[in-house]
């Protein structure tokens, strides 16, 4: 019997609650809930990293940032890319028989090829400018910064994210007669966002609410984040600021949703929809004026470190379900792949098949870890770990962190050094110290255990 196929469309920077199953009044994600109506949707998974490059790495190798050592993106001070030879479950896939294809952002952190990692196909994101241009279109416009535009040059079809959808519509009907893994990378939603029309006005910035996490005087907290504001040019900003900046990335998601219906029709027209497990997520979220910032970094808030996650499979996944055990969005999919292919796990990998945990198998976290290492503005460590109540981020040289997320979900009141809390704050400080240990975490020495295990940080 054939196994199935895969179709995983992992998209960059898209938050957790910007899905209309989610909970967001003004998301618009007809397809997406149709997904999460007819498969399962995880409503509490997290990616190990909120940092592009060390996440798709994590993905491909199944096991967290300091495991396979790509630690910030390239570009950044201390950048490495992580050796070739690491076990990754598209390799595993191949051997198993499938045909491999991916489209859009590569931004993986290994020393190796598409064709090196199993790849028989590979469409950079970077072709559709060459398209774009043949076409006769305008570039896209650049006259707002990170904070977003109509791109009026082009129809949604005409888009990166149409001519996306269309490469891998070319590529399922290649493939319609074997078994495939098929993955698309859209740049988007990462800002700045520039949805074409009609999605540029599709959602009114009056329309969209304040996050949960805005507005945040951020006291008590590490004084970088009081920098990101100025790094970036927002300090001060009010919500009739950041509106629009929100509502053109709302309306960016509702493009990648009508492509993932133009995706999902011809998987129905193929006959292909029965067999092929679909897979929607992110890398990581995006502050997008959260906490009144921008970007993900220097931050481990739920706006960055929770993702969107949805599988479909028919007659292998219930429908319309919901599991809200704890998933590490990355390490899990990993492990998933290769046992939906029927190949076994490579042993480095860290994650649990989601397939097994949707059926009704046993939970296998109560808890999600998570680390930091630093980006364009410098490096800087942080870990996390967060349970269901409680989220401690451990920064070595500055303030730590705490948040007790049922009272305070938003997560604006830092808890670490309220004398209450002393406990609770120990008892974390030594889960994190035992993941470490267990990740063999270079981070974890003889004068950070004094930190962590011993009470010496304030």
């Amino acid at each position: 019997m054939q196994p199935p196929n895969i179709l995983l469309i992992h998209v960059d920077q898209h938050r957790f609650d910007c899905v209309g199953v989610n909970g967001h009044p003004a998301a618009h994600t007809p397809n997406l809930d149709r997904l999460a109506a007819e498969g399962v949707n995880f409503t509490h998974a997290f990616c190990p990293i909120a940092v592009c490059m060390p996440a798709r790495t994590s993905l491909m190798t199944g096991c967290y940032a300091t495991q396979h050592g790509c630690l910030v993106n390239d570009g950044v001070e201390g950048h490495r890319l992580a050796c070739s030879d690491l076990p990754v479950f598209s390799r595993t896939l191949k051997a198993a028989g499938y045909t491999l294809g991916y489209v859009g952002k590569w931004g993986i952190g290994l020393d190796a090829s598409p064709a090196m990692l199993g790849f028989d196909d590979y469409i950079p994101a970077s072709a559709y400018r060459g398209w774009r241009a043949a076409q006769g279109l305008p570039p896209p416009p650049r006259t707002n910064g990170w904070f977003g535009e109509p791109d009026t040059g082009v129809t949604p079809e005409q888009s990166a994210l149409g001519w996306g959808a269309d490469q891998v519509l070319t590529l399922l009907e290649r493939y319609a007669g074997v078994p495939f893994f098929l993955r698309w990378d859209p740049d988007e939603p990462h800002l700045p966002s520039k949805p074409p029309e009609p999605f540029a006005s599709s959602i009114k910035p009056e329309h969209v609410p304040p996050w949960r996490s805005f507005p945040d005087p951020l006291q008590g907290k590490p004084t970088i984040q009081r920098q990101q504001l100025r790094s970036w040019g927002i300090d001060g900003w009010t919500w009739e600021r950041w509106a629009p900046v929100v509502a053109y990335y709302l309306g960016v998601v509702a493009l990648i949703d009508h492509q993932i219906g133009r995706i999902l029709a011809k998987l129905d027209a193929l006959g292909l929809a029965e067999r092929t497990l679909v897979v929607y997520t992110s890398d990581h979220g995006d502050l997008c004026g959260g906490h009144g910032m921008i970007d993900k970094h220097y931050v481990m808030y739920d706006d960055v470190m929770r993702v969107p996650l949805i599988m479909r499979l028919r007659g292998r996944l219930p429908a319309g379900y919901t599991v809200d055990a704890f998933v590490t969005s990355a390490l899990d999919l990993a492990t998933t792949f290769c046992a939906v292919a029927g190949a076994e796990p490579p042993p480095t990998f860290q994650g649990h098949d989601l397939v097994e945990l949707a059926n009704g198998g046993p939970p296998q976290r109560d808890k999600v870890f998570g680390s930091y290492h630093g980006a364009q503005f410098g490096a800087y460590s942080q870990r996390m770990v967060r349970t269901r109540e409680w989220k401690y981020i451990w920064n070595p040289t500055a303030e730590d962190e705490m948040y007790h997320l049922t009272v305070d979900p938003g997560e604006l009141q830092n808890c670490a050094v309220n004398p209450g809390c002393v406990n609770i704050l120990h008892a974390l400080r030594r889960e994190l110290a035992e993941w470490m240990e267990e990740t063999k975490d270079p981070l974890l020495n003889e004068w950070t255990r004094r930190q962590l295990l011993d009470g010496y940080k304030t």
